[in-house]
């Protein structure tokens, strides 16, 4: 009976499409690299809870990171999305991408640098109406760091570029690398023990995220065999489908990124403590989101390029579709057992040192509340990389629009009762209300453009 059993599971396995297969197979490897990288992000977290505890100096640290990688990761997360499909699109094409490569390299450069010295010279108006209610204290902390954290800003771009070449060519490795600044900074924070000093935060994160950067270009380089030197024109025929999609997309990007600092806003008006208490409870939550949605949406974008780029959209929505219900039911397993070890988990990775049983209570009721978005967030991220591969951009730009209302309203509702609980609270409605959106948007006809074009 069980030799019977296992034989008719065996045919059916046997028989499930190589698309299937290839989204399954990329996906368990960027959840196995996801986990190694949060891992080691874990491990960081926990020397910075250590040595930092919750307090001033995590609240500015956290707070210049954000400002930091605010636009760039805007801007990256629109961009990443389009070149995927593109390099897709130009496996074959080898002088075409070199060409197009170096100008993107120059133009990512100097938009990075420019985007830095915009927030440094701009820091008094933005201490103003993202910090006001920190102490004058924490705000210089913040200054300081703002400059030590300027090379985030800017290379960002490089990993974002060289990352979207390997996932073209389904190599995951990137993933894997991710944990590479998280790395560097747990080795500064220990080699480096002052509890006031801001030096190992600001050289372990900028350092950390240089040799990312360099790591992803040689092995991009070994992979595709471009060199990818920066240069400043615009000679690409691939320029204009770029620019207008990512403008098209920037829309929905830039709403959903006021989030962010829309978070951070509110939980600096609730006091001191309030950013760093949200801010453990995310990273921990980033653990979960990336071996589901992250590993999922990096995996099937690739195949969903190729579907696309055959002229095959029902196959492409089906197959989107289809995962999204299984990542769907996953999350809300997933939530459900991070639920139940939610305590242990923060205690673990945080309770020693200045961190006491206290800010462990607080951290855990805030992930717990943020375990609401996770099957919706599962979900989500597979209908995202279908709707950008089909051009939808008016779909995601309304998607963002509602959802930037419901997290808003959740904000001005939620946080003056509950604190930094009530703005977690608002990002799971939000993560409800985007993922119904989608569903709805789905059953709409929608435009399927060519490799970087634009919706109809």
């Amino acid at each position: 009976m069980l030799t019977s059993a296992l034989g008719a599971l065996r045919r059916r396995i046997g028989n499930v499409h190589t698309d299937h297969r290839r989204i399954a197979r990329g996906a368990v490897i960027v959840s196995l690299f996801v986990f190694l990288g949060k891992g080691t992000g874990a491990f960081k977290e926990m020397a910075v809870a250590y040595r930092y505890g919750i307090g001033e100096t995590v609240d500015a640290y956290q707070l210049a990171l954000t400002l930091v990688s605010w636009l760039p990761l805007t801007l990256i997360g629109e961009l990443s999305i389009l070149l995927v499909p593109l390099f897709v699109g130009l496996r074959d094409k080898k002088e075409e991408l070199t060409q197009f490569l170096a100008e993107l390299e120059g133009l990512c450069m100097l938009l990075g640098v420019g985007l830095m010295a915009l927030l440094l010279v701009s820091w008094p108006l933005v201490a103003h109406f993202t910090a006001s209610n920190l102490s004058e204290h924490t705000r210089t902390m913040c200054l300081h760091l703002l400059m030590g954290l300027a090379p985030v800003g800017i290379l960002s771009f490089t990993v974002c570029i060289t990352a979207a070449r390997l996932q073209a060519r389904e190599r995951h490795i990137t993933t894997l690398l991710e944990s590479v600044p998280a790395l560097v900074l747990l080795c500064f924070i220990l080699a480096l023990p002052h509890p006031d000093s801001l030096l190992p935060l600001m050289l372990g994160t900028s350092l950390g995220v240089a040799m990312q950067a360099l790591l992803l270009r040689i092995i991009a380089r070994n992979v595709d065999g471009q060199t990818a030197r920066p240069r400043l024109s615009f000679r690409s025929p691939h320029w204009g489908k770029i620019l207008h999609s990512v403008s098209m997309l920037m829309v929905g990007g830039v709403i959903i990124s006021m989030i962010t600092p829309v978070d951070q806003y509110f939980l600096a008006h609730v006091g001191n403590g309030a950013i760093a208490t949200y801010g453990y409870a995310f990273r921990v939550l980033t653990l979960f989101t990336g071996m589901g949605a992250l590993a999922i949406s990096r995996a099937i974008l690739p195949i969903l390029a190729e579907m696309l780029a055959a002229k095959d959209a029902t196959r492409a929505r089906d197959t989107a579709l289809k995962w999204s219900f299984v990542m769907l039911v996953l999350g809300a397993v997933g939530a459900a057992i991070a639920y139940g070890l939610a305590p242990w988990i923060v205690q673990l990775l945080f309770q020693r040192g200045a961190f006491t049983a206290d800010d462990a209570e607080a951290v855990t009721l805030v992930f717990r509340t943020g375990l609401l978005q996770l099957p919706f967030t599962f979900g989500g991220f597979v209908l995202i990389q279908l709707f950008v591969s089909e051009a939808r951009y008016r779909a995601l730009t309304f998607i963002a629009v509602v959802s930037f209302l419901v997290k808003a309203g959740g904000n001005m509702l939620l946080a003056p009762l509950y604190g930094a609980h009530g703005v977690m609270l608002a990002t799971g409605l939000m993560s409800v209300a985007a993922f119904v959106c989608y569903i709805i948007c789905l059953k709409q006809p929608g435009a399927v453009a060519p490799q970087g074009g634009s919706e109809e």
